[in-house]
């Protein structure tokens, strides 16, 4: 009989994982319990704390579902999901950083043809979005296929109207031969994260402010090149210097040129004020 004890629980506990099948597994298990077990002596953890930690992961548990993920939001907000990109995607500096993927992105958005409007009827100002999809080398990409997607004026995403049964600021845009693609919506707002489940709850305990800066995202899945995901931020937006989940980068903002009235650079007349954007997406060979 080997007696368990405070001094020998770990090697214990992780010589027990290491014996996985498969051997990333037993690499990773027996890590984590390494790793667990140094932060549980590092801060000394009550048995009250533990508790609290183990109701609060079951309160995020039950609050996820097929429209809110609230644990990809939580590895959002400790930085771990910018850390697994990063490491993940160390690409050419030439090509398009990749950034988190967030909780939000639905699969099967509709497809709209070059500067079609996927906002629709959703009140903001409306945002033409234009520029090329090309290789490391300045070559054009055609038929790189952009699915995009964006929160409404309210900081809200489609996945969280309970009401919405059909697709609202999302689409997927494809580059014609040239590489050239045209995006019409609205220009997007900064938002907070969801406040009202455990993430919110923890955050609110903080000084960290809540607030995402005023981005879309955009994703990029082309055979013979490397997957990218990323956002395009607004060039003077409010917290870029403070994102909640870390995904501001210095390449991914874009400046917005204001414009009163006249014709979208596709010839569509539009009245009042609106935005122009031009952005190269420069994609990776796999």
């Amino acid at each position: 009989m080997q007696l368990v004890t405070e001094d020998n629980i770990t090697d214990l506990a992780a010589a027990r994982w290491a014996t996985a099948h498969d051997p990333r597994t037993a690499e990773l298990m027996s890590a984590l319990v390494r790793h667990l077990h140094a932060f549980a002596r590092e801060v000394k953890l009550t048995e009250a704390e533990w508790m609290a930690a183990i109701q609060w992961l079951n309160r995020t548990g039950q609050i996820s579902n097929e429209k809110r993920e609230e644990f990809i939001l939580t590895s959002d907000v400790l930085g771990l999901s910018m850390l697994v990109v990063q490491m993940n995607q160390r690409l050419d500096p030439r090509a398009t950083p990749a950034t988190v993927l967030g909780p939000f992105h639905i699969d099967g958005s509709p497809e709209l043809g070059y500067g079609e409007d996927m906002s629709e009827d959703v009140s903001g100002t409306p945002l033409f979005l234009h520029g090329r999809v090309v290789d490391l080398d300045g070559n054009p990409v055609g038929g790189a296929v952009l699915d995009v997607w964006q929160a409404d004026d309210d900081g809200l995403y489609e996945t969280q109207h309970p009401e919405v049964d059909e697709a609202r600021l999302r689409a997927k845009y494809t580059a014609r031969e040239d590489g050239s693609f045209a995006i019409r919506t609205v220009a997007p707002l900064g938002y907070t994260i969801p406040m009202d489940g455990p993430v919110g709850e923890l955050i609110s305990r903080t000084d960290i402010s809540e607030y995402r800066p005023a981005h879309f995202h955009v994703l990029l899945n082309v055979p013979g090149y490397r997957p990218l995901i990323t956002h395009l931020f607004q060039e003077g937006a409010d917290y870029l210097d403070s994102d909640v989940v870390f995904g501001v980068k210095e390449q991914l903002v874009v400046h917005y040129e204001p414009h009163e009235g006249g014709t979208f650079p596709d010839g569509t007349p539009v009245e009042g004020p609106w935005f122009e954007a031009t952005y190269d997406f420069v994609l990776q060979p796999a």
